[in-house]
């Protein structure tokens, strides 16, 4: 038994479903452009088997292990490290056979179809995931992640992945982008520039960091004119390895556009660790200002994701670290926010900003509006919390009359999980063919412009957005 209905996310009723069901015929099978996202490139460096079962599907994955983190099982049950080192499992199939008894949790929520997905279309398999079936599970899934088919590289063109994005620090060596690179293999995964730990004065080492920026590009950067060479030096390096985009996960999407000298004197309050919260959040604010107009001089596209109240339980953050499943979406406000940054460069046309948001309620109030008349603005897709089919579905009902669809850069898939792109991406490909159908069905545009504009979502869009 299929674990996946064929006609799963189309419209119930007949006729638009049959629209939705020919458009698809003619995406489903395009390749797929991931231009962001926290896959380790490492994996694709040394070509390496994965591990086990629980370490490919529920150890690294927060969408997971938070659902059965909210009903009571322990992180450290599940093979969730800790930063001081102390005792977790291990086991790969205890670990397994606790997820296995808890997937009924997972029922209704995008992460139950992804996992599915992976494991019909990746593993090949017909039957439920539950207590009963979690050895077995657990057999099928080892014995294939041993043999070469299974490997990084191999199940990369197995998912028709044409480029995909990896994120680093600033301060990153790229050792495994340059690994990739001289191996001669022909798979394209490339970096991306994410300079929080230089930018933020409340992130733990700012100084060090910013320190060892200056280390690795031979410029001063006690100084504010050095600090910013030191960037422009980083980012010319990140471009070697590929990267077309740089990534900004800041907690407000704030921006500022200070007299050089006040930087200059506020970048001096944060090396000295002298900032007091608000002076924190003008100078990162500013410094998105300043990425800004370096991402003219050099085209790196300039991604903004605002908004998640990260880390949100101090017992797990002290105990697990960062990432692990307890950041919190939060109001977010843009028209105000944003108004120095566009103000400073907003019109240039040699300029490209993504926006995403945690903050449904901006979509049509903020988001739409500002990306229907700024040349520099895009829209990202809906993200995280709302990567799902109905996530998507509000996001387009949304902002299309406002924003239009070429005013946004398609889908990306934002995951650490690597056998879930191709189910992520499958779902957004079938709700947007839903969302042109309907349009269709209901007299708002013509069937024949349908299928190239399901084109443009599902591929083209991406791919002209991030220079790929």
């Amino acid at each position: 038994m299929a674990l996946l209905d064929e006609d799963r996310l189309f419209p119930v009723d007949g006729k638009t479903r049959d629209l939705a069901r020919a458009l698809y015929a003619d995406i489903k099978d395009l390749p797929l452009i991931s231009p962001h996202g926290h896959t380790d490139p490492r994996w694709f460096a040394e070509d390496q088997p994965f591990a086990d079962p629980a370490q490919l599907f529920v150890t690294p994955d927060h969408y997971v292990f938070r659902m059965l983190c909210s009903q009571g099982v322990a992180l450290a049950d599940l093979g969730v490290p800790r930063v001081d080192g102390g005792p977790t499992e291990t086991d790969g199939r205890k670990i397994w056979g606790l997820f296995a008894e808890n997937y009924y949790l997972l029922a209704g929520t995008p992460s139950r179809m992804w996992l599915d997905h992976s494991f019909q279309h990746v593993f090949g398999i017909d039957r439920r995931l539950n207590a009963e079936t979690a050895d077995w599970y657990y057999d099928h899934i080892a014995d294939c992640l041993a043999q070469p088919e299974f490997r990084p590289r191999a199940l990369f063109k197995r998912f028709n992945i044409e480029a995909i994005a990896t994120t680093e620090p600033a301060t990153d060596d790229l050792r495994w982008h340059r690994m990739i690179r001289d191996s001669g293999w022909n798979g394209r995964v490339i970096t991306a520039y994410r300079p929080d730990g230089v930018i933020d004065p409340d992130m733990a080492g700012f100084a060090d960091n910013v320190a060892l920026m200056g280390q690795q590009t031979g410029f001063d950067t006690a100084t504010w004119a050095g600090y910013l060479d030191a960037h422009r030096a980083r980012r010319a390096y990140f471009k070697e390895f590929g990267a077309t985009s740089s990534d900004h996960g800041h907690a407000s999407a704030r921006t500022e556009d200070l007299p050089q000298n006040d930087a200059a004197a506020l970048f001096q309050k944060a090396l000295a660790g002298q900032c007091s919260p608000e002076e924190a959040d003008i100078f990162r604010g500013h410094m998105l200002t300043e990425m800004a107009r370096m991402s003219i001089e050099d085209g790196l596209v300039l991604q903004i994701h605002p908004g998640s109240r990260r880390n949100h339980s101090d017992e797990i953050l002290r105990t697990f670290g960062r990432d692990k499943g307890f950041d919190i979406p939060g109001r977010t406000d843009y028209v105000t926010a944003l108004r120095p940054l566009l103000n400073a460069v907003g019109m240039n046309r040699d300029l490209t900003v993504v926006l995403f948001t945690l903050d449904e309620t901006s979509y049509a109030r903020e988001l739409a509006p500002l990306a229907g008349v700024y040349p520099c603005l895009r829209l990202g897709p809906a993200w995280w919390f709302h990567d799902s089919a109905e996530g998507m579905r509000r996001f387009r009902e949304m902002t299309t009359e406002t924003a239009g669809f070429y005013n946004t850069v398609g889908f990306n898939d934002d995951t650490r999980a690597f056998c879930s792109i191709p189910a992520r991406h499958d779902v957004a490909r079938r709700v947007d063919c839903t969302y042109l159908a309907t349009l269709v069905a209901t007299g708002r545009l013509a069937e024949d412009e349908a299928p190239g504009l399901a084109h443009q979502l599902s591929y083209g869009l991406a791919k002209r957005a991030y220079k790929l």
